[in-house]
């Protein structure tokens, strides 16, 4: 097949949208019960909440959330909207170690008083420093309140919630953020189309909206 056969063939399997994905492992998630002991201003408290963590890919880094399923801790008095304000840390483990500090709005409604405090999703900013699978499991959780700080801490010793695969700057352990490019084996004309890239666990190879695998004839066909 001649070369302009072959570039008029692959415009016109772009046109049809076609798209190859070469998926990568993908991040594995579980909810988790947390068992926190609360310190409060008026003692020890303690509650269970099941603990999910996600995170979503936003270029060298991820947006993680942590969100509480169940109320932990609670007040004496009723708090009004906007009197409690939330945070919390991410401990990593696994390839990369450290914590990701997390926080979230203030409570938009009053909570009661001596009902259990739910906390709204957390959210922050996680920056792979090192390549490899990484777990996410959730630390200490604050709650400052009325001119107080109630400390929560798990004692279950929870398993993590989240477990991504990540890559940190120029491909080496420990580096800063940013991914080093991988390579392609060169087939063809159409390498020049063909770009890499990478977004979460999964790997898409893209080439004029998509890749065409064509067998090679002799020219003069």
């Amino acid at each position: 097949m001649s070369y302009p056969k072959r570039t008029a063939l692959a415009l016109a399997t772009a046109a049809a949208g076609s798209v190859v994905l070469i998926a990568a492992p993908a991040a594995q998630a579980s909810v988790i019960d947390v068992n926190y002991n609360c310190k409060t201003p008026i003692g020890a408290k303690s509650a269970v909440s099941p603990i999910d963590i996600k995170a979503v890919p936003s270029g060298t880094s991820y947006k993680v959330t942590m969100s509480f399923q169940k109320g932990v801790s609670s007040s004496p008095v009723a708090l009004g909207a906007g009197a409690m304000n939330p945070s919390a840390t991410i401990t990593l483990g696994g390839a990369d170690k450290g914590t990701v500090a997390v926080t979230g709005p203030a409570n938009s409604a009053e909570i009661p008083a001596n009902s259990p405090i739910k906390i709204s999703d957390l959210s922050g900013t996680y920056v792979p420093k090192a390549n490899g699978k990484v777990t996410l499991t959730a630390g200490v959780l604050t709650i400052k309140a009325l001119g107080t700080v109630t400390t929560c801490t798990a004692s279950n010793s929870p398993g993590p919630s989240l477990e991504l695969d990540v890559t940190g700057a120029s491909g080496s352990t420990g580096g800063s953020t940013g991914a080093a490019p991988a390579a392609l084996p060169k087939t063809g004309p159409l390498d020049s189309a063909v770009a890499l890239g990478t977004l979460g666990g999964t790997v898409v190879l893209v080439g004029a909206g998509g890749v065409l695998w064509l067998t090679r004839r002799d020219q003069r066909a």
